[in-house]
C-alpha cells in the first residue's frame, strides 16, 4: 500500500500572532532572569566607569590629543579602558561634574544591586533624584574652592560657580552652599533637633552621675585611708611600750635626780612597776613587732618609687608644660599670603594641527631612514611637547638617538632633545618646544596640593614638569645642590624660587639662610628679613655678605657651628638633626647643659665662580668639608656659577653634590662638567632646566618670580614682629692673627686698658662686646682681644662660647698691669 503523503501547510503569519510574539519578548524582560542579567549588567559597568574615571586623572593629559580620533586606529590611548573610557571619561568629569561624577558610579552600581534584590523601582527612582542633588551641590562646591583647576569641579560646577558669583559674590555664594547642605542633610536624613538637644541633655545628666559617683567613691577611700592610718598608730605605741620595758632598769638610775624633787620617791617607783606590770610582753606583741619588721619594707618600696618619679622628670615637665614649641617667640608671625604673587594665564593651549604636524614630521623623517613607527602618542607641557614613539621591532634605539639633528631640522626647532630610551617606559622620547611657551607662575606652584600637603623639612618647589605636575623636592635629603647655567637663562630666578619656598613653609625659628652675594644686586631684598631668617656672625654689620673675606670668615665659623652642633648630637646621642629636635621639643634635654632648638641652615652661593677665583683654597677648603659633613646636623648648601668649568667646579665639590640643575649652557663640555651628561646645551633658555638627583634626569620648567613679588613677600616679612638681632654663628678669629705680636707692652693698643676694665667688669671676654662698648670694627676688637689672651687676662678660643675671663676683679686687674710695667 502506498503511503500517502502528508502536505505540510505553512503556518499562516496573522496580526494575532504577531501581538502575542511582542508581547512575549516584553514578558521576557519583566522575568526575573532578565532582571539578574540586567543588574550584573548595570554593576559591572559602574565598574566600568569608574576605571575609566580613575584612569582618566591619571592620563587626562596624555589623551587629550586623542579625543578627536575615536575611530582612527593609529591613535592609541593612555585610559586603561581605551578611547571609549577615555571619551566618557571627559563627557562626565571634564564637560560635566568633575569628581562628583564618581557619585553616577556609585548610584549605577545601587541600582543594578536594587534590581538582584528586589527592591521597589520607586526607592531607586528617590535613591537616583537624591544623589543628583548632592552630586549638583558638591561640583559647584567644588568649584568655589578650587577656582583654577576647572577638572575638579567639571564645566557646569565651574559655570554655575561663575554666573552665581558675578550676581551675589563669593560670600553670598558661600552662605547659600552652606544653606543648601544644611538643607539637604535636614531633609535626607530627617534630622530632628528636638530630639539632638534631649540627647545633649541626657548626656550632661549622665556626665553629672558619673561625676557624683567618683566622690562618692572618693570619699569611701578617704574613710578606708584613716582607719588604716589610725590602726599603724595604735602599732607603734605598743612598739614604743615594748621598747620602755627593755630599758626600765637603766631608767631607773637615770631617772633618780628628777624624782627626788617630788614629795615622794618610793610612791614614783611604785607607780612606773605597775605600769610595767599592766604591759607585760606576750606572743601577739611579738607577732606586732614582726607585722611592724613589714612596714618598713613599704617604707623602702615608697622610697623608690621617688627615686623612678626623678628619672621620668622630663615626662613630668612634659605633662605639666607640653611640648617646647621653637616658634613660641614669634607666635603671631603669619606667612605671606597667596595673593602676593603674581598669577598668569597658564592654561596650557596648543593647536591640535601643531600636534599632527609635527607627529607627522616625525615618522616621515624616520621613515626617511627606513625606521618604522608602531606607536607614537603625545603629552604637551608648559613648554615642551613629548612625544612617545614605540618602534617597530628589530630597530636600534641609537640608530634613532643620533637622527637628533635631522629631527631637529625637519621640524624647524631649537632644543629638540631625544631620550632614548625613558627610563620605566618601553618609549623613546623626543622633547620639541611648544611655538607659544606657557609661563609657570610661583604662585600656581606654591598654591598647589602637592606643596601644600609636603611633609617634607625643607620643601622647594621648582616649577611643573612635562606633563604640568608641580615638582616638588627636598632640599634636606639632597642634601645639597648645585646650581649652573649660562648669563641670563634663569639661574637667578632658580634661586629667588628656592628661597620663595621655604619662605611660604618654614617658621623663622625653623629655617635661618646664609646669603653670599658677590654681584650684590641680586640677593639685596633679602636684607628686609634679616632679623627672621637671615644668619650672620656677630660682629658683621649686614647680613648679605659681599666680601670675599668676610665670606672666608663666614664658612669657617660655619664649620665651627658644623663641630658645635655634631658635639650637641653625641651628647643627646641622636644621629641627626631631626630626631634631636624631637628629642628638644619633648624636654629630654636640659637647656642648662648647651643644649637648645637648632633651625636649618641653608647656605646659598651665588657667582661661585668669582669666590674661587679670588679666595681659592680659602673657599674651597671649608665648602668641601661642610658639603662632606653637614648633612647630619641641618646644613644645607645651594652653590650656583655661570662658569661650570672643571676649575670651578672641582672633583672635591662635584663628589658630595649629588643634586644639580643646569640651565642652559653654551657647550657640551659644561653640560658633562654639571650633569655627567649632555642636553643642557639644547634647551631653550627661560627657565627651561634638567634636574638630577643621581640617578635620571628630569626636564622642567622653572616658577617665574619676578623683582616685585620678592619685594612684597620681603616687605610683609619684615612689618611683623622679629628677633632682637639676626641667628648669630660662632666667632671666628684668623689664625694668621697669632698674639706673639701683640705680646710686647710697646705694641698695644691704645685703647687696651679700657677694655680690660671693660671685659673684667661684664666677666665675658667677647669681641661684640667690645665692639658695641667702644664703638670699635671687628678687626680692631679682634686684636684687642688677642693682646688680652696675650696678657692672661682671658682664655683660649672656644668656639662659639664666650672666652673664659681669668682676672675676678679690678683690684687683680690693677695688680697684673702694675706687675707687667715693673
Amino acid at each position: 500500500m502506498a503511503k500517502k503523503k502528508q502536505i505540510l501547510k505553512k503556518p499562516t503569519v496573522t496580526k494575532e500572532n504577531k501581538k502575542d510574539k511582542k508581547l512575549g519578548f516584553l514578558s521576557y524582560f519583566k522575568s526575573r532572569q532578565a532582571q539578574t542579567i540586567f543588574g550584573f549588567f548595570l554593576m559591572l559597568f559602574a565598574f566600568f566607569l569608574c576605571t575609566a574615571f580613575i584612569s582618566f586623572f591619571f592620563n587626562w593629559q596624555e589623551d587629550q590629543s586623542t579625543l578627536n580620533y575615536l575611530t582612527d586606529k593609529s591613535v592609541k590611548s593612555s585610559n586603561l579602558l581605551g578611547k571609549i573610557g577615555a571619551n566618557l571619561s571627559h563627557f562626565f568629569i571634564y564637560d560635566g561634574f568633575g569628581l562628583a561624577a564618581f557619585i553616577i558610579v556609585f548610584q549605577i552600581f545601587i541600582s543594578g544591586f536594587y534590581i538582584l534584590i528586589k527592591q521597589r523601582f520607586a526607592k531607586v527612582i528617590i535613591s537616583w533624584n537624591w544623589s543628583l542633588l548632592a552630586m549638583l551641590w558638591i561640583s559647584v562646591t567644588l568649584g568655589f574652592l578650587h577656582q583654577k583647576y576647572a577638572l575638579l569641579s567639571g564645566v557646569i560646577g565651574f559655570e554655575i560657580n561663575d554666573y552665581l558669583q558675578t550676581f551675589i559674590g563669593k560670600t553670598g555664594l558661600a552662605i547659600i552652599l552652606i544653606f543648601l547642605l544644611l538643607t539637604y542633610l535636614i531633609v535626607r536624613y530627617k534630622v530632628n533637633i528636638d530630639a539632638f538637644i534631649e540627647k545633649m541633655k541626657q548626656k550632661r545628666i549622665e556626665r553629672a552621675e558619673r561625676q557624683l559617683e567618683e566622690l562618692e567613691y572618693s570619699a569611701m577611700d578617704e574613710v578606708v585611708n584613716e582607719s588604716l592610718e589610725k590602726e599603724t598608730i595604735s602599732k607603734t605605741e605598743k612598739q614604743e611600750v615594748k621598747k620602755v620595758k627593755s630599758g626600765v632598769e637603766l631608767s631607773l638610775e637615770n631617772l633618780k635626780p628628777t624624782i627626788s624633787k617630788h614629795s615622794d620617791v618610793k610612791t614614783a617607783k611604785e607607780k612606773l612597776t605597775l605600769l610595767i606590770e599592766e604591759k607585760p610582753a606576750t606572743e601577739d606583741q611579738v607577732e606586732e613587732t614582726v607585722e611592724d619588721m613589714n612596714d618598713v619594707g613599704i617604707d623602702i618600696a615608697i622610697a623608690r618609687e621617688e627615686e623612678s618619679s626623678t628619672e621620668n622628670l622630663s615626662d613630668k615637665i612634659l605633662q605639666d608644660f607640653g611640648e617646647f614649641d621653637p616658634t613660641l617667640e614669634l607666635s603671631n608671625f603669619k606667612f605671606p599670603t597667596f595673593n602676593l604673587l603674581k598669577q598668569y594665564n597658564e592654561s596650557i593651549s596648543i593647536d591640535p594641527e601643531e600636534l599632527e604636524a609635527n607627529k607627522d614630521r616625525i615618522v616621515d623623517t624616520l621613515k626617511n631612514y627606513k625606521i618604522g613607527i608602531a606607536e607614537i602618542k603625545a603629552t604637551v607641557g608648559p613648554t615642551i611637547t613629548l612625544y612617545e614613539i614605540v618602534p617597530e621591532a628589530g630597530i636600534r634605539i641609537s640608530k634613532i638617538k643620533n637622527l637628533e639633528d635631522d629631527i631637529a631640522l625637519s621640524l624647524s626647532a631649537l632644543g629638540i632633545r631625544i631620550i632614548a630610551p625613558i627610563p620605566g617606559k618601553g618609549t623613546i622620547g623626543i622633547e620639541v618646544p611648544n611655538k607659544k611657551s606657557t609661563i609657570v607662575s610661583m604662585h600656581s606652584v606654591i598654591t598647589s596640593k602637592r606643596f601644600q600637603e609636603s611633609q617634607m623639612e625643607l620643601p622647594i618647589a621648582l616649577g611643573k614638569t612635562i606633563s604640568n605636575e608641580t615638582f616638588v623636592i627636598d632640599l634636606a635629603k639632597m642634601p645639597h645642590l648645585l646650581m649652573a647655567g649660562a648669563t641670563g637663562q634663569g639661574k637667578s630666578v632658580g634661586l629667588n624660587a628656592v628661597l620663595t619656598s621655604l619662605l611660604y613653609k618654614k617658621h623663622p625659628a625653623e629655617v635661618k639662610f646664609i646669603l653670599v652675594d658677590p654681584k650684590k644686586v641680586e640677593l639685596t631684598l633679602f636684607n628686609k628679613i634679616e632679623r627672621h631668617y637671615l644668619a650672620k656672625l656677630p660682629d658683621v654689620e649686614e647680613a648679605i655678605i659681599t666680601d670675599t673675606t668676610k665670606v672666608v670668615h663666614t664658612l669657617n665659623s660655619l664649620c665651627i657651628e658644623m663641630d658645635n652642633r655634631y658635639d650637641l648630637l653625641k651628647a643627646a646621642m641622636v644621629r641627626n638633626i631631626k630626631e634631636y629636635n624631637v628629642k628638644f621639643k619633648q624636654r629630654k634635654l636640659n637647656p642648662n647643659e648647651g643644649h637648645q632648638f637648632l633651625p636649618y641652615i641653608v647656605l646659598v652661593i651665588d657667582e661661585f665662580a668669582d669666590l674661587i677665583m679670588t679666595a681659592g683654597k680659602e673657599v674651597e677648603t671649608p665648602i668641601a668639608r661642610l658639603a662632606q659633613l653637614a648633612r647630619a646636623i641641618g646644613i644645607h648648601l645651594i652653590v650656583a656659577t655661570q662658569r661650570p668649568s672643571v676649575n670651578v667646579i672641582t672633583g672635591i665639590i662635584k663628589a658630595n653634590f649629588p643634586a644639580r640643575i643646569a640651565f642652559r649652557v653654551t657647550s657640551k663640555i659644561d653640560s658633562r662638567t654639571i650633569l655627567d651628561a649632555g642636553g643642557a646645551d639644547q634647551l631653550i633658555g627661560r627657565g627651561d632646566l634638567l634636574y638630577t638627583a643621581g640617578n635620571t634626569l628630569s626636564r622642567i620648567q622653572c616658577a617665574f618670580v619676578d623683582t616685585p613679588e620678592v619685594e612684597k613677600i620681603t616687605d610683609f616679612i619684615g612689618s611683623q614682629k622679629a628677633y632682637a638681632d639676626a641667628y648669630l654663628l660662632p666667632e671666628y678669629v684668623d689664625d694668621e692673627s697669632g698674639t706673639s705680636i701683640d705680646i710686647d707692652i710697646a705694641d698695644r693698643d691704645k685703647l687696651f686698658k679700657d677694655a680690660a676694665e671693660i671685659i673684667v667688669t661684664a666677666q665675658q671676654g667677647s669681641a661684640s662686646l667690645l665692639q658695641r662698648k667702644l664703638k670699635l670694627g671687628y678687626n680692631r676688637a679682634g686684636r684687642l682681644i688677642d693682646q688680652l689672651e696675650a696678657a692672661g687676662i682671658v682664655g683660649g678660643f672656644e668656639g662659639s662660647k664666650a672666652r673664659q675671663v681669668l682676672v675676678p676683679d679690678f683690684i687683680a686687674l690693677e695688680q697684673l698691669l702694675e706687675n707687667e710695667k715693673n
